[in-house]
Order: structure tokens, then C-alpha cells, then sequence
């Protein structure tokens, strides 16, 4: 498997994500959507996409379904970024997880959301995939830990 996989969206996606980032924006988060902001590893300016956060055991996590895109390259190069719905802004620093960490997130994450995002991932893998699956399909699919700055 390609560990730099990544999935480019369609028309309908990028639309798509256009609505949901405008609607986080405004302080509607459509499935607990938010606004990322990233400083660009290239251009040096603020880049965003919405994602999807997720909580687990009293951690935060945001995960790069599509695989290796711009934002997720942008924050590895960063270490830090802001989630945005509405008026709330708030700073975080992001460590990525080791391939074996993810297992429990990957999980979660399809649990909630497989049906928004299992059919851009860049790999095949579902909310009943086995620990081995997910552990083959850990390498394209970045995952970050979020701590409030």
C-alpha cells in the first residue's frame, strides 16, 4: 500500500466542502464539522478545510480521511493549527500518531462518520474492519492528537 496515498475530490466533494466549511463558519456544524486553519508549508499562509473532530477518552483527534492532502502535509510541517465553528476559535499544537496508535481512532472515527467519508478514503477499510485492517491501513491515513495550545 502506498503510505502517501491520497484520494483528489470530485466536483461534488469540493462543493460540498465549500458548504460545510461556510456552514462551520457560521456556527453550524453539520455531524460536529469544524473549520481547520493551517499556515501553508509552502506559501506561508492560512489554509483551511473542514474536518471532522473526534473526541475519544478525553482526547481530541483530527484525521486526514482523503490520506496524504495539503492540509494534513501542512499540519505535520506546522505542529499546530485552530478549529473554528462560528465565533470560537481555538489554538492547538498536533502530534501525529504512530501507525499501532491509530487502531483505536481509525475505529471511532468510522464509526461515527463511515458514512460521510468510506467512500474517499483512499483505502478500504469499514467500521467492522479487523485490528490487522486497520493496522494495514493505518500508514494512509494520517491522524493527529490535538492539545489546546
Amino acid at each position: 500500500m502506498d503510505a502517501l496515498a491520497y484520494r483528489p475530490p470530485g466536483r461534488f466533494s469540493t462543493r460540498f466542502n465549500r458548504l460545510v466549511g461556510w456552514l462551520a463558519d457560521r456556527g453550524v456544524g453539520i455531524a460536529g464539522a469544524r473549520t481547520l486553519e493551517v499556515v501553508g508549508r509552502a506559501s506561508g499562509q492560512p489554509r483551511t478545510t473542514p474536518v471532522n473532530p473526534l473526541r475519544l477518552g478525553g482526547h481530541t483527534y483530527v484525521l486526514g480521511a482523503r490520506g496524504h492532502t495539503h492540509w494534513t502535509r501542512n499540519l505535520r510541517a506546522a505542529g499546530t493549527c485552530t478549529l473554528r465553528r462560528g465565533r470560537s476559535v481555538v489554538p492547538y499544537r498536533a502530534d501525529e500518531l504512530a501507525d499501532a496508535d491509530k487502531i483505536p481512532v481509525l475505529r471511532e472515527y468510522l464509526r461515527k462518520w463511515e458514512w460521510e467519508v468510506g467512500a474517499i478514503m483512499p483505502v478500504s477499510i469499514s467500521k467492522s474492519s479487523t485490528d490487522a485492517e486497520l493496522l494495514a491501513a493505518a500508514p494512509a491515513l494520517p491522524v493527529f492528537e490535538l492539545h489546546r495550545a
